[in-house]
């Protein structure tokens, strides 16, 4: 009796969906069935069966800053805590934590073929030092701060750059993603909105332009992986050019209509 009551529990195999149809989920351990099956797997998605193509898993890395004193955050005007970007086109973007230091992030690392998500892809030292450098290029102040934290992860990017959130009532197959990057906010929307989908109820949020959108899909590989990476590289020049010479590139203009994003 002493033995079983102070055994360690045995760890629970967790069901790893790999495949969605009407009604059900499939995993190795068994199928789930319910009258809704709501795909909610944002970069992930491409692991299921039969949606590889649905969306690109694009890595966003970031870092993070020492904690800053209060008279450098009054001199960098940040103090508030306001996010922040400079609208180039290889985004980046930052903002003060709870904590005092600078969270910083930006695109630019590799597209990996066949849509793969690995641990170890959540780091690239030469995009890493590149987002040093953008934030002193932003705030010269932080020269000499420390940079305490390197991450990142993989963000869902449809092939049309749109956000979408919807549901098939014939099939009960619903969606909430991708996000295009910006799912803090939109994945709270997106819940509502789904949540009104499903009781049918008639709301501002079932008419929103990405309620029930549907994204063309991305081309087979190789394409995918030259195309994407591709474009990351042009834009990349394009952020070059224009700093410059201080106008718009025509690179980006051209290649922006080509993928069609924003």
């Amino acid at each position: 009796m002493y033995a079983a009551r102070h055994a360690k529990a045995k760890p629970v195999a967790k069901p790893t969906v790999t495949e969605i149809a009407p009604g059900k989920a499939i995993t190795p351990h068994g199928v789930i069935t319910a009258p809704y099956v709501v795909r909610a797997t944002e970069a992930y998605t491409g692991t299921i069966h039969g949606l590889r193509r649905t969306v690109a898993p694009i890595y966003s890395l970031a870092i993070a800053t020492e904690p800053l004193p209060d008279e450098v955050w009054a001199e960098l005007n940040l103090a508030t805590r306001p996010a922040f970007n400079d609208l180039r086109h290889v985004r980046v973007w930052g903002q003060r934590t709870a904590t005092g230091r600078i969270v910083f992030g930006g695109r630019g690392a590799p597209y990996h073929f066949g849509s793969l998500i690995r641990a170890r892809y959540d780091t690239h030292e030469h995009i890493h030092q590149g987002l040093q450098q953008a934030l002193i290029d932003l705030f010269p102040q932080l020269s000499t701060v420390r940079v305490t934290h390197k991450w990142g992860g993989p963000v869902a990017i449809p092939r049309d750059w749109h956000p979408s959130v919807g549901l098939d009532h014939a099939s009960g197959l619903a969606w909430t993603g991708p996000y295009v990057g910006d799912g803090v906010a939109t994945s709270n929307l997106a819940g509502r909105i789904i949540r009104d989908l499903i009781l049918e109820r008639d709301t501002d949020l079932t008419t929103l332009p990405i309620t029930n959108h549907r994204s063309p899909k991305w081309e087979p590989e190789p394409i995918r992986w030259i195309g994407i990476n591709a474009g990351i590289r042009v834009m990349g020049s394009a952020d070059r050019s224009e700093a410059r010479h201080a106008r718009p590139s025509r690179r980006a203009r051209m290649f922006g209509k080509l993928i069609g994003g924003h």
